[in-house]
């Protein structure tokens, strides 16, 4: 079975080596000309594969590329380009794509922050078949992991998600090759979609319960990082933890600064931020951007 990947960074680079280590006929890579390409350039290129490094997906080369790669199969693993629809006739037995999220829930580019800032208590994986729509394929496998109550989207992905769904992307291709690859119908009613975790959703509301405020937080930790303004400027919270006590205090305001952490009352509970980070800066300790800003007990977030 002759297979076309396309893909990028570290996610890309260890679905590539799995294919390569069970012999599979690795026909063609794609992957970006900067340098979340890179690490599978070096491994394309040591291992003799025809690699194709394109500006856009949509670019006309990558059509006569695919074509004349003859795929029987083509696999998504991390690209977040978009796919033209007549890229997706061209493998014969189709396009599968790795999403990381248990679909139709939490459809769109960003479905493991989602699942986090949403309070979800499980999440996973979807090997999906691709089609025109925006993740809304039939499934063709699905992997569940537990969300931890202080997980942050980047462990979640990096402990859990990544891992299981390298596995995940081999077992398919076993399914596939064998012709017992399911096609599941999504079940639309189900289905939700959120934008992507920019900064446009990223702003701490200090007035929400303390509990959506830590979900936030641990949503986009590690990127893109949830903010509050301070001086006229932006702090990025990190490694936080939500703490059971309350204080008679405004959510936002300064509790306490320690060594390595500082203190946040928020609306029914205390928040313990680890890492903290500044528009221009480098993330650092908490009590060490504390110094930095003169930050001080008292002082109010959000302002």
């Amino acid at each position: 079975m002759r297979i076309i990947l396309v893909g990028q960074g570290p996610f890309g680079e260890k679905v590539l080596e799995g294919l390569i280590k069970r012999g599979e006929n690795v026909a063609g890579v794609f992957c970006p000309p900067d340098k979340r390409g890179e690490a599978m350039r070096e491994l394309s290129e040591k291992s003799g594969i025809d690699l194709f490094r394109p500006g856009h997906m949509k670019d006309p080369e990558v059509y006569d590329a695919y074509s004349s790669l003859k795929p029987d199969l083509a696999i998504l693993a991390f690209v977040t380009d978009i796919i033209p629809e007549r890229l997706l006739d061209i493998p014969s037995t189709g396009t599968i794509c790795y999403h990381p999220s248990l679909l139709p829930r939490h459809r769109g580019a960003s479905g493991i922050n989602w699942a986090v800032i949403q309070g979800d208590t499980h999440t996973g994986l979807t090997i999906l078949w691709v089609d025109k729509g925006i993740d809304t394929g039939p499934i063709l496998l699905q992997k569940e992991v537990d969300i931890g109550p202080d997980e942050t989207t980047g462990s979640l992905y990096f402990n859990k998600l990544f891992p299981l769904g390298v596995d995940a992307i081999m077992e398919a291709v076993d399914l596939i090759k064998n012709g017992r690859a399911p096609k599941i119908l999504q079940e639309n009613s189900l289905a939700t979609y959120e934008p992507p975790c920019d900064d446009k959703v990223a702003s701490i509301d200090w007035g929400k319960p303390g509990q959506e405020v830590y979900n936030l937080i641990r949503g986009c930790d590690s990127q893109p990082g949830a903010y509050s303004t301070f001086k006229g400027g932006k702090a990025r919270f990190y490694k936080a933890k939500l703490l059971s006590s309350e204080v008679e205090k405004p959510p936002g305001e300064v509790i306490d600064i320690n060594k390595g952490e500082v203190i946040i009352a928020l609306n029914g509970g205390v928040l313990r931020i680890g890492k903290m980070k500044s528009e221009s800066g480098e993330k650092m300790n908490a009590d060490e951007f504390a110094e930095q800003a003169n930050l001080k007990a008292g002082m109010m977030f959000g302002l």
